[in-house]
């Protein structure tokens, strides 16, 4: 499946996602960003994931990018998405490698790609092309998102699933997909352009819809969708409301999908008035992580209740500090 698009669609494209960063996104400008820069962005862009051993990911970039773009931050944005190309471009997919490991003799020794990044990454660079009229960036975007559909969408069980990566999550009839893996803001603004991402955005909130389980109606961090269609918490992995799948109710804040939250709310109101928010459930078993929330975790559990943090400033890792940052960026 390919998208052809020539110049005077290309400018049709700026014109068509030239929008602005939102008011909230004031609150990353400032001392905030320049602290977010210090702490995780090298002076070559490369987004570092403190809590991983200072790995780098491709979803890690497209979160950069993304904050970048919000703090209007144009030359950090330029270097963040120049080593990301430098350093996990695939030529042969079009898609970019998800793993880059400094401590390695070779860096990129998986070629697999996370969907999630790619994602975010053409996301980012949508929205630079419009607000800063950057046509570079529109054709890739556009080159990033019609791999995404080549490579990582497919058929399975009469619906168009999006792929965690290209390779490695199809088998025995089974797929194995991540609900945080729907960015829907990225989603819906691709269905603007290219009628191509309905079917996936229809069929991803149908799967994501019934990933409802235990007590509270949970997503898991990883589902299965078997031939018949069945979802159920995958296989091989924790039955975990944990890491990944609190992005989930992050993204449906974000494209403006709140009246699907009140699985989440009362998740977090209910829990809170037991003890306080743990760091993950397991949807089978009721139990728990034996420490709290992170404060990236805690504010997007704010941000659904429609409540402030109590704990507005964190010196919490890479990915706790760019969650919290996030629930700043409502970008409908």
């Amino acid at each position: 499946m390919s998208i052809q698009i020539d110049r005077r669609t290309l400018l049709a494209v700026v014109g068509l996602t030239a929008f602005a960063p939102t008011a909230c996104a004031e609150d990353l400008k400032g001392s905030d960003w320049r602290s977010y820069k210090q702490r995780f962005v090298s002076p070559d862009g490369r987004v570092i994931d403190t809590g991983n051993g200072d790995v780098s990911h491709s979803e890690g970039q497209g979160f950069g990018m993304i904050l970048a773009f919000a703090a209007e931050d144009r030359a950090t944005f330029a270097s963040m998405w120049s080593w990301t190309k430098t350093h996990l471009s695939r030529t042969d997919t079009g898609l970019l490698a998800w793993r880059f490991d400094p401590s390695q003799s070779d860096p990129v020794k998986d070629p697999n790609n996370a969907t999630d990044g790619d994602l975010l990454i053409a996301w980012a660079l949508l929205r630079a092309a419009g607000a800063w009229n950057v046509p570079e960036y529109a054709q890739e975007s556009q080159s990033l998102r019609a791999a995404i559909l080549r490579e990582a969408c497919t058929s399975h069980a009469g619906r168009r699933v999006l792929l965690p990566g290209r390779l490695g999550f199809l088998a025995d009839d089974v797929a194995i997909l991540n609900p945080s893996y729907y960015v829907w803001p990225a989603l819906d603004a691709f269905a603007r352009l290219e009628p191509l991402w309905n079917d996936v955005i229809s069929d991803g909130a149908d799967l994501i819809g019934v990933a409802a389980f235990g007590t509270w109606g949970l997503p898991t961090d990883w589902i299965q969708l078997d031939a018949a269609g069945l979802v159920q918490p995958a296989a091989g992995h924790p039955a975990r409301f944990g890491f990944d799948a609190v992005r989930v109710p992050l993204y449906l804040q974000m494209s403006g999908r709140t009246a699907e939250l009140g699985r989440f709310s009362r998740y977090w109101r209910e829990t809170e008035k037991a003890g306080g928010w743990p760091a993950w459930i397991d949807v089978t078993s009721g139990a728990v992580a034996p420490y709290a929330a992170s404060d990236g975790v805690k504010a997007i559990a704010f941000s659904t209740l429609d409540r402030k943090p109590s704990t507005p400033q964190s010196t919490e890792d890479y990915y706790s500090e760019t969650l919290r940052r996030l629930t700043n960026l409502p970008v409908k």
